[in-house]
């Protein structure tokens, strides 16, 4: 703008100046002879040279508007054009700092902008970004790996624990408040079992890296996990509708992949009413397969439903006042969808009831062929 305004104010100058003139001609007549005819004529010639000077006049300034608009349109043009030019250069740093930073999310913390060149400020906010990174990833790394350990070394006071209850109970004729004692502990035993597992299993799926990555068929892992629920089903004489493709597949760890839809069955079963009825579906396109679980019931808030994907959140309950769920379940599911690049989308269905629907990234058809290959 700067540019296009100084080619403005230079051009305006010259057109005031070639408007000015520089002497105005004397008029002939004053010192001229030859009497009245002379004069005269030479009055008339006057008159004509002053009409072709005038006619010379306007066509010049005539072209110079004409050259001025010219020259200003096209400086305007190169203005905007150089601006561009040099603006882009000036923001592309920044651009890509901008690109790489969205690309960045808790599964990848490990990548850094890296962005090369001279200390300039846009390097400087690189390097802070970078370090608030490493920040990150070292805080995520802990708390993960104390989640693990802690897991790990809970196990061993609870087999203790396990094992003095069998020794308690085993004795010759124990005391029948020894027995009802050693059945609640058990039971209190089971639940922290099942938290502890869940805490392990959710430690791993935030981690993201699977050395078990292989191709999994969902719409197997669905069906074993219906089978292997079918005696719940049926004791709470849930109707069952299936729409299930076998060859729906994706590619990743298989034993997450198989948590993932037993935690959705599961989820199904436990949280449904009497006399209810479930809804697993399983297809897919050339991008993305699809694992839908629906669930009839009251009707449910949008709200809450949309927290149900957070540690220890549960409908209606407080949060330990359950003791059907750890309430790790469908966060557990999240933490497997996204740690595999998917989708997760909890709905509260207006009829009432839930829907729960899962979109994972499709296997290549290559990746099919090579596998059969390496199979045989």
């Amino acid at each position: 703008m700067g540019f296009l305004g100084s080619g403005i104010v230079l051009l305006t100058l010259t057109w005031l100046m070639s408007g000015v003139r520089l002497s105005t001609p004397a008029d002939p007549s004053t010192g001229a002879g030859g009497g009245p005819a002379g004069l005269a004529a030479a009055r008339q010639q006057i008159r004509q040279l002053q009409g072709r000077l005038a006619e010379a006049q306007g066509q010049q300034e005539r072209r110079l508007v004409v050259a001025w608009l010219v020259a200003l349109v096209v400086m305007a043009g190169l203005s905007l054009l150089l601006g561009r030019v040099l603006a882009g250069r000036v923001l592309r740093p920044l651009r890509l700092v901008t690109a790489a930073t969205r690309r960045i999310s808790a599964e990848n913390l490990h990548e850094r902008l890296a962005v090369t060149g001279p200390a300039d400020e846009v390097k400087e906010l690189a390097d802070t970004v970078d370090g608030l990174l490493e920040r990150l990833e070292a805080s995520f790394v802990a708390q993960r790996r104390f989640v693990g350990n802690a897991s790990h070394e809970l196990r061993t006071p609870l087999a203790t624990m396990r094992a003095s209850l069998d020794v308690a109970v085993a004795k010759p004729e124990p005391a029948a408040g020894t027995l009802a004692l050693a059945g609640r502990l058990r039971t209190e035993l089971d639940r922290v079992d099942r938290l502890l597992d869940g805490f392990l299993l959710l430690a791993r799926a935030e981690h993201g890296a699977f050395a078990d990555r292989t191709l999994v068929s969902l719409g197997e892992l669905a069906r074993e996990a219906l089978d292997a629920r079918a005696p719940d089903i049926a004791a709470k004489a849930l109707v069952l509708r299936t729409d299930v493709r076998p060859a729906v597949r994706t590619r990743g760890s298989e034993a997450l992949l198989s948590r993932l839809v037993r935690n959705l069955v599961d989820n199904a079963i436990a949280h449904n009413e009497e006399s209810g009825w479930i809804r697993v579906a399983a297809d897919g396109d050339g991008s993305e397969v699809r694992l839908v679980v629906e669930t009839g019931g009251r009707v449910l808030n949008q709200g809450e439903v949309d927290r149900l994907g957070r540690p220890f959140e549960r409908l209606g309950t407080a949060r330990t006042g359950s003791e059907e769920s750890s309430g790790l379940g469908l966060s557990i599911v999240a933490a497997i969808v996204a740690a595999h690049h998917g989708r997760l989308v909890l709905r509260a269905r207006p009829e009432g009831g839930l829907r729960v629907a899962v979109a994972l990234p499709s296997a290549a058809p290559e990746s099919d062929a090579v596998t059969a290959e390496a199979a045989a």
